[in-house]
């Protein structure tokens, strides 16, 4: 499986979701596009929570030194993000890709996150609970099935919020993978024990 990680919005939980997914697949990981942080991106983030051996993380196709959107951080770096250049890597394993942001953050002046999906692409929706959340969730679902985008699951991130999720649920038909509580800290125990609650139902994305 390749499985794609957007969020609504940006520091919604995408890295933690990244984790999650990928040490319950022991999959493989990338980010294709890394904005600011360098010596502490996602990629190390991501590296720090795995307790398995199998996971290999790939390098971005695109590491900008600026924290902003991509767009804007590779021009301040004085280059332009050739979307051909972000070639995704080979495997024989299950592939996780983490975007960057929302779906339309974008990436030059004609391309946005949403164009580095392909149609083999799994998409999980990372949406997390605060004023407009519906709003936001809601357009990101539509937005993937207009471009005729199968939302495999959401994963909701922070304290439950029942009325916000059933409906978020019953309008979209999108089934939901889990719920990542308002954790007090995230380590290698607290990925590993996510990644079983989350395994059979990653496993069976397309069911």
């Amino acid at each position: 499986m390749k499985i794609f990680i957007t969020g609504i919005s940006t520091d919604v939980g995408k890295t933690i979701t990244s984790a999650i997914v990928t040490e319950a697949l022991e999959a493989d990981y990338w980010k294709p596009i890394q904005a600011g942080d360098l010596d502490q991106s996602d990629s190390h983030k991501i590296k720090s929570y795995l307790s398995n051996l199998k996971t290999k993380i790939h390098p971005n196709s695109y590491a900008l030194n600026t924290p902003a959107s991509p767009h804007l951080a590779a021009e301040i770096d004085g280059i332009v993000i050739d979307i051909q250049k972000i070639t995704e890597p080979e495997t024989q394993n299950h592939l996780v890709i983490e975007g960057a942001g929302g779906l339309f953050v974008p990436l030059n002046k004609t391309e946005t996150i949403a164009d580095l999906i392909k149609p083999d692409y799994k998409v999980i929706v990372v949406s997390r609970h605060y004023l407009g959340s519906i709003n936001h969730t809601l357009l990101t679902i539509e937005a993937l099935q207009h471009r005729n985008i199968k939302v495999a699951g959401i994963i909701f991130s922070g304290d439950e919020n029942p009325a916000t999720e059933s409906l978020i649920l019953n309008k979209t038909g999108v089934k939901m993978i889990g719920r990542i509580q308002e954790e007090p800290y995230f380590d290698k125990n607290v990925i590993a024990e996510y990644a079983d609650l989350f395994r059979e139902k990653l496993l069976n994305l397309d069911q």
